[in-house]
């Protein structure tokens, strides 16, 4: 397979360090930048964008609820036209850097809450949709497989590149485990890079339970904020290279 390895990055803010984002640029191939509200700001966002083109590295914009505190973790229920500017404000803010610097973003990905919600909230989905394809109707969507926000990106007209997580479990309907349920998250690498081909294998989803649920998809993605996040992230790597499958950007990936 084509396939895509992703990562969240550009997490740090302020004094607070977030994960290794000089490592994991080092082993994925596009990276989702957080754009100042659940996380990040100007003078990281910057430094990012730098690394990830002295790497060749495609990035996209991480647009999450504006909620530092929690990470952008808790879910919050916005006007339409609230989310909508939420998402562009943080699209501009990272437009404006990544241009600036000479590497331009080449997608988009909700975090966290914001996501999780518009995967099973259709009218979200679509609010969040239409707002990327405002903004550039030529990004990419890089959304989770099954979901309500892959179906309104469609529906909006953008590319749609489909998304796995290696360190996350699935429920039978396709959605991803609370982090509130123990073992929702996956913290060992071997584990990580195991669920990944076992989904390669199947051809779709892996749930708890053992439920198969059959499904394309474009892009495996490593949370970049554990402490075993550059451990997977080239665990998984290595698993899906010795395996045959080549990995490129997501934009190669995708294509026009």
């Amino acid at each position: 397979m084509l396939l895509n390895l992703n990562s969240d990055l550009g997490e740090s803010w302020g004094a607070f360090v977030m994960g290794d984002d000089a490592a994991l640029l080092s082993i994925v191939d596009s990276a989702n930048l957080a754009c100042g509200m659940h996380a990040g700001d100007p003078r990281v966002m910057r430094e990012t964008v730098l690394r990830a083109r002295a790497r060749g590295v495609s990035i996209g914009a991480h647009p999450g609820h504006a909620d530092l505190m929690g990470f952008g973790r808790r879910p919050m229920v916005l006007p339409p036209e609230d989310l909508s500017a939420l998402v562009l404000y943080q699209l501009g803010a990272l437009a404006a850097i990544a241009r600036a610097e000479g590497w331009p973003i080449t997608h988009v990905k909700p975090h966290g809450a914001m996501n999780n919600q518009a995967c099973a909230d259709r009218a979200m989905a679509r609010t969040i949709a239409q707002a990327v394809a405002r903004f550039d109707p030529t990004l990419i969507l890089l959304a989770p497989v099954l979901s309500e926000l892959a179906a309104a990106g469609a529906e909006a007209g953008l590319r749609v590149a489909l998304e796995i997580f290696a360190d996350r479990t699935y429920e039978p309907d396709g959605q991803l485990t609370p982090r509130s349920v123990p073992g929702s998250v996956l913290h060992d690498a071997q584990s990580a890079s195991a669920h990944v081909m076992a989904m390669i294998e199947a051809g779709g989803l892996i749930a708890r339970d053992g439920t198969r649920i059959p499904t394309a998809f474009h892009s495996v993605c490593v949370h970049g904020d554990g402490a075993e996040a550059v451990r997977t992230a080239r665990a998984v790597r290595e698993a899906l290279v010795s395996a045959g499958h080549v990995l490129g950007p997501l934009p190669a990936v995708i294509g026009g």
